[in-house]
């Protein structure tokens, strides 16, 4: 018993919970028919969710007021400029993922510089640079839907074992991300820092150094996830990125990383992911209207972070 309670007092496992309980409901409703093909569905949907969520959540640790508003438009510049430079030329997958990678870093430590040189809020340096970013995808893209490699094309919309490729990047990223935030001095870093901000100063640790990595991590798994979404979708649009905002942010809350800084739980990204893909699914297949997704939805996600209030940080 003490095991269970252990586990409840776990902020991350309430996105879990709401994740099994939204998909119940779709299984109840639809007699247990095309379960497999949802469960393919979601595991694939929500690696796109997870991959930004994770570098959403490195931002949002080191501390109130730390947040990242320009992913959407960097998913899609990233998708853009590695699209149109691989031409649907198979060959060029490799240095196409490294230009995605490139549109990261630059992005990445242009908010920084933003935010540390011009002394702006993280909030509105990465808004302010979220539109400079759209409009290089505009004029990168000039209104074509440019299309992916067919090589790339059937690595993202394939699967392995059944499990869907998308879901195993996924998964590799979020191994990474707890690694790093656990096991190593960074992530150790990343944590004081969002504790406390000037006591981190006081012991030694490079604050400046290591919020500069963590807004160009931020934005390099943006860009990755820009590269491979526009790959799944069939080419690079500039509205692509653009559910990722909020879902970014939610994923985060719902998986259990205190939005007041210090404390991370990469398992609930993947939990809330699932989530967020699954409770869209039962309205739908409840029949629910636009507006009343979105209410709903609201209310789910109000509730399962309500639920998770006053847990012990895992």
């Amino acid at each position: 018993m003490s095991m269970v309670t252990s586990l409840f007092q776990k902020p991350w496992i309430w996105s879990f919970v709401a994740m099994f309980g939204a998909w119940l409901a779709t299984i109840i409703f639809t007699g247990g028919q095309g379960s497999g093909d949802l469960a393919q569905a979601a595991l694939t949907f929500a690696a796109f969710s997870a991959i930004v969520g994770i570098g959403q959540m490195f931002v949002i640790t080191l501390g109130p007021g730390n947040i990242d508003l320009s992913i959407p438009a960097t998913m899609t510049l990233s998708g853009t400029v590695a699209l149109k430079f691989m031409d649907r030329t198979d060959l060029l997958v490799v240095p196409g993922f490294l230009i995605a990678v490139a549109v990261g870093l630059v992005i990445g430590a242009f908010n920084y510089g933003l935010i540390k040189l011009l002394r702006i809020p993280p909030i509105i340096a990465t808004l302010s640079s979220s539109f400079i970013i759209q409009s290089a995808a505009i004029w990168t893209n000039r209104g074509l839907r440019i299309k992916p490699p067919s090589f790339l094309a059937d690595f993202t919309t394939s699967s392995v074992l059944g499990i869907p490729n998308m879901a195993i990047v996924a998964i590799v990223l979020a191994v990474g991300a707890w690694f790093v935030l656990e096991r190593s001095i960074f992530g150790r870093w990343i944590s004081s820092i969002g504790q406390n901000i000037r006591a981190a100063r006081l012991i030694g640790i490079p604050v400046d150094g290591v919020r500069f990595a963590t807004y160009v991590l931020c934005a390099v798994l943006a860009a990755v996830c820009g590269y491979f979404l526009a790959s799944f979708s069939g080419g690079a649009a500039l509205n692509m990125g653009t559910e990722y905002l909020l879902t970014s942010i939610a994923v985060v809350v719902i998986g259990g990383t205190s939005v007041a800084g210090g404390y991370s739980n990469v398992p609930g990204i993947w939990g809330a992911s699932l989530f967020m893909f699954l409770v869209v699914s039962m309205l739908n297949t409840y029949g629910a209207g636009a507006g009343v997704r979105l209410i709903l939805t609201g209310l789910i996600i109000i509730g399962v972070i309500i639920a998770a209030s006053g847990k012990k940080q895992a």
